[in-house]
Parts: C-alpha cells; sequence; structure tokens
C-alpha cells in the first residue's frame, strides 16, 4: 500500500478556506433575513394589538425580545401587561449574561432557549385561541429551522389576537 498517490497541496486549503468563506456568508444573510421578517411581524402584531407606541422596538437588535414579551404578557390593564414584559425583558437578560459563565453557562443557554419557546408558544396561543395548535405550531417551528413561523407569523400579524 502506498501513500504516495495523495499529497497536501496549497490548492486543499484554498479550496476549504473558500467553501467556509461560503457558508459563512450564506449563514449571515440568511440571519439577515430571518431578523428583517422577525422584526416585521413583532412589529405589525404589535400595532394591531394595541401596543402602537412601542411597536418601534422591534426594529432595535437585542432589545427587540420585549415586543415578544409585551405581545404575550398578561395582565388587566395597560401598566401590568408592561410590567410584566419587562420582567420577562429582565430574566431572560438575566439568563443570556449568565450563559457566557463556563459550565454554568449551559445550563443558562438552554433556559434562555426555553424562555423563548414558552413565549412563542403564548404568541402561537394567543394567534390561534388552542392550546393544543399552538403545541403542533412549536413542533413544527422547531422542524422547519423557524420558517413555520415567519410563514405563520407573516400571515397572522395583521389580525388581532383570538385569545
Amino acid at each position: 500500500m502506498s501513500y504516495d498517490s495523495y499529497y497536501y497541496n496549497d490548492y486543499d486549503a484554498a479550496t476549504f478556506g473558500g467553501f467556509l468563506l461560503l457558508i459563512i456568508i450564506a449563514s449571515l444573510v440568511l440571519g439577515l433575513i430571518a431578523y428583517v421578517i422577525s422584526a416585521l411581524i413583532y412589529f405589525m402584531a404589535s400595532k394591531t394589538n394595541g401596543f402602537g407606541d412601542m411597536a418601534y422596538i422591534a426594529w432595535i437588535p437585542l432589545i427587540n425580545v420585549y415586543s415578544l414579551f409585551l405581545l404575550t404578557a398578561d395582565g388587566v390593564d395597560n401598566e401590568t401587561v408592561r410590567a410584566a414584559a419587562l420582567k420577562n425583558t429582565l430574566i431572560y437578560a438575566g439568563l443570556i449574561i449568565v450563559s457566557f459563565i463556563p459550565f454554568l453557562g449551559i445550563i443558562a443557554s438552554l433556559g434562555a432557549a426555553g424562555f423563548i419557546l414558552y413565549f412563542n408558544y403564548r404568541l402561537f396561543y394567543r394567534w390561534t385561541g388552542e392550546a393544543g395548535k399552538a403545541v403542533l405550531y412549536i413542533i413544527l417551528t422547531l422542524l422547519t429551522g423557524g420558517i413555520f413561523f415567519m410563514i405563520y407569523g407573516l400571515m397572522r400579524m395583521n389580525r388581532p389576537f383570538v385569545a
């Protein structure tokens, strides 16, 4: 058995680097598209459901999660809804900060992902009014990598909440 038939050259490294760069650029473009679509969904849903004064927050990076919490918060009046949304935003920010601590960060990252997943469930529930559909839509969102959320959100963003 001879190993002389394969040799390493600089073209192999350049090809690998090119593919890696292509994957990074494609990921950034897809991430930007997903960000714009989700911001549009939160913006329009906020305007439709009575939070027009705070709808612009959906376009601000890192703070736009407040829009999700505002749309899904419980409360009897506007002040309690905004207070609940602020509390949830601070909890989420705390989980993200703790996620940078070694070892403990894994648990905090899982907690932050579960937190967002739960509030996406609540958003689907507010749109549909049925718990079973909301669970199904969360599963479909996970299976499609978020594409289902974007499609369904674009269809429902201009309609008032059912629940």
